[in-house]
């Protein structure tokens, strides 16, 4: 084991620097690998709200019951793919990575996406997606105000981005049966 200490630079006026004491098996013989350790730790919080989506206030996977190699174990897997869609979209929430919506959709859903957009949309600046068509950003606008969340107030979550989503597959069911 290795131990590897973190200081926090320039913190809070008035505030002591964090500390971070962190354990680790990993091999550690210069500052690049200390920094890649803390880069594992910062990944935590990410880890954390995965494991949040995938449970109770999520999927609820620990309501499924199974038997090792039993029948459930891919709908475990599917219910994982969904949760790792859910925090691409809180990930790309304000739009840096300027992933385009074909990473994690199928392109085909743009026009329901776009429609949906349009009817969400309110007067004020704050009531626009401001982000590019055809982006995951616009997407996650669009996922996060039918998940509940108007705009005003705070950044939308996971459990807010599967609300959302959720929403937005039974908006897309109906809108492939339109012309049947």
């Amino acid at each position: 084991m290795t131990l590897v200490i973190g200081r926090e630079i320039d913190p809070p006026e008035g505030e002591e620097p964090a500390l971070w004491f962190l354990l680790t098996s990993h091999e550690v013989n210069d500052i690049a690998d200390a920094r890649r350790i803390i880069g594992f730790y910062r990944l935590r919080w990410t880890i954390e709200q995965l494991f949040r989506t995938m449970k109770t206030k999520g999927f609820d996977v620990e309501a499924l019951r199974q038997e090792q190699d039993g029948p459930l174990e891919k709908l475990v897997t599917a219910i994982l793919i969904a949760a790792i869609k859910v925090m691409q979209l809180v990930a790309e929430r304000e739009g840096e990575a300027k992933r385009p919506l074909s990473d994690v959709f199928d392109p085909d859903d743009a026009p329901a996406l776009q429609r949906v957009c349009q009817s969400l949309e309110g007067k004020t600046a704050k009531q626009k997606n401001p982000h590019p068509i055809d982006t995951l950003a616009h997407a996650a606008w669009v996922f996060a105000r039918l998940g509940g969340w108007t705009g005003y107030y705070g950044k939308p979550g996971p459990i807010v981005m599967l609300r959302g989503l959720t929403q937005f597959h039974a908006i897309k069911h109906g809108w492939t049966l339109r012309n049947a």
